[in-house]
């Protein structure tokens, strides 16, 4: 017997206005002249976080301008999301990073909307929605290899994809913080990946596809 394996299928949020997507991120405290790395997840330890604040921390030191934004929560955790916002407060990061809290809605949009970057250096994911959610968006996405898309995001060329250390993070992002170019062309083929493979209509033509395929070995025998 052959086993098929369909991945879940994601809605990335309903566009708004760019200029209204601008005043949300701005409200936040979101600067526009710098790139603006998102991670849009659960604060948790097998989020790889500590990697990704050790690995900006050094770029920033080294001069490198950008803007981390910290969009999700952990209410079952609460005391690891102080760690999280106490280690940054006490660091280089302090002035260049924004907590905003678990976002929905319109504020989720924009988020996604003014990005340049997302990043998710996780120990594991299964599947990693998120960064689905993402591509879809047009973000190219940086992940380690503990998230299982890694290879379909490696394959096309959506983003970058990391070892589990900060030394390869740290690498990685020192290129995409200087690859604007780059940046945007990998945005695009992330979005036209995920439209294809990740969209709740590329998702129904995949299961269509394997219904004809099983109905189609039954009548050979």
């Amino acid at each position: 017997s052959q086993a098929f394996v369909i991945p879940l299928g994601v809605t990335a949020p309903p566009p708004i206005p760019d200029s209204v997507a601008w005043q949300r991120v701005k409200t936040m405290g979101i600067p526009d002249h710098c790139v603006r790395v998102l991670f849009l997840s659960r604060l948790a330890p097998k989020k790889g976080l500590d990697r990704l604040i050790e690995a900006l921390t050094t770029l920033h030191q080294d001069g490198l301008e950008f803007h981390l934004i910290l969009a999700g929560g952990n209410p079952q955790d609460e005391a690891y999301e102080k760690t999280v916002s106490d280690r940054i407060g006490q660091s280089p990061l302090a002035d260049c990073t924004t907590f905003t809290g678990f976002v929905t809605g319109e504020d989720k949009a924009a988020l996604l909307q003014t990005a340049n970057l997302f990043v998710l250096p996780s120990d594991y994911e299964n599947f990693g929605i998120a960064v689905a959610e993402a591509m879809l968006a047009g973000l190219p996405v940086v992940v380690s290899r503990g998230v299982y898309i890694w290879p379909e995001i490696e394959t096309s060329q959506s983003g970058w994809v990391c070892e589990r250390s900060v030394e390869s993070l740290m690498a990685v992002l020192r290129t995409v913080l200087t690859q604007t170019g780059e940046r945007k062309r990998r945005g695009r083929n992330a979005q036209e990946y995920a439209q294809n493979h990740y969209s709740w209509g590329a998702i129904a033509n995949q299961t269509l596809d394997i219904y004809r395929r099983i109905l189609a070995r039954r009548g050979d025998r």
